[in-house]
C-alpha cells in the first residue's frame, strides 16, 4: 500500500493517470474504492470519474454499493432499520452478481440501482453502464470485508483503494449529512457514533487489503 493525498485536482489527475495505465488493454476495468462512512469515497469516486471522462468522454462510470441497501420495508420486517448501513442491511449477493454482469456483459447496457438520500431508498435501474464504459469505479463501505459474499468482492475488482479520513473529520461530515436529511443535531450525532461508528470499526480493519490508501480529506 502507498499513501496518496487527495482529492485535490492535482491528486485526482495523478490517480486518473494511474487508472489509465492499469486499464490499458482491458476491455473493462473495475476499480473499487472502499472506506468508512464520511471518509470522502463518494466525492473521490465522482471526481475521478469526471477526470477520466474529461479525457475520454463516456468511458468511465461510477457504481455505488449503496444501491443495494435493503428496502426500508424489508429492514422493518427484519428489525434492522435502526442500524441501516450495517453490513447485513445490504444485498451482498445481489451486489456481487451485478459486478459479475458488469465484468462479462460488455456488449450491451447493464442497468444498476442508485441510492437517493432524499427518499432514503435504492432506485432500480437508474445507472446505465454502457458498452463504451471501460472503467467502472465501484465505491462502498464493505468492498474489502472478508466474510460472506463480500469475501468475493475483492476478487471481482481489478484494483482496490481505501479512502481514509480521521474519525473526527468523518463524524463532522456525517452529522452535517444526517441533519441535512432531517435529523436533529442530537439524533445525527448519536447515529454517527452509535451506528456509523460501529460500522467504521469493521471497515477500518480492512484497509490492509487495499492496493492504495488515498486521503479523503479535501485540502
Amino acid at each position: 500500500m502507498h499513501p496518496l493525498s487527495g482529492p485535490r485536482p492535482d491528486a485526482v489527475a495523478a490517480l486518473a493517470d494511474r487508472v489509465e495505465r492499469a486499464a490499458s488493454g482491458s476491455l473493462r476495468f473495475l476499480l473499487g474504492i472502499a472506506g468508512s462512512p464520511g471518509s470522502g469515497k463518494t466525492t473521490l469516486a465522482t471526481a475521478l470519474v469526471a477526470a477520466l471522462n474529461a479525457r475520454n468522454p463516456g468511458t468511465a462510470v461510477a457504481l455505488p454499493m449503496d444501491g443495494f441497501h435493503l428496502a426500508n420495508a424489508t429492514l422493518d420486517r427484519l428489525d434492522r432499520h435502526d442500524r441501516k448501513g450495517a453490513i447485513d442491511t445490504f444485498d451482498g449477493w445481489g451486489f456481487l452478481a451485478l459486478l459479475h454482469r458488469v465484468r462479462t456483459e460488455t456488449g450491451h447496457t447493464v442497468f444498476a440501482p442508485s441510492f437517493r438520500r432524499e427518499v432514503d431508498e435504492g432506485i432500480a435501474g437508474e445507472i446505465a453502464i454502457e458498452p463504451e464504459a471501460r472503467v467502472v469505479v465501484v465505491e462502498g463501505n464493505y468492498l474489502l470485508v472478508e466474510d460472506g459474499p463480500w469475501a468475493r468482492v475483492r476478487d471481482a475488482l481489478d484494483e482496490a483503494w481505501f479512502c481514509s479520513a480521521p474519525s473526527a473529520v468523518r463524524e463532522v461530515r456525517l452529522v452535517e449529512r444526517h441533519t441535512r436529511h432531517g435529523r436533529t443535531v442530537e439524533a445525527a450525532t448519536a447515529w454517527a457514533r452509535e451506528v456509523d461508528g460501529v460500522n467504521a470499526a469493521l471497515i477500518e480493519a480492512t484497509r490492509g487489503r487495499a492496493d492504495l490508501v488515498v486521503s479523503g480529506e479535501i485540502v
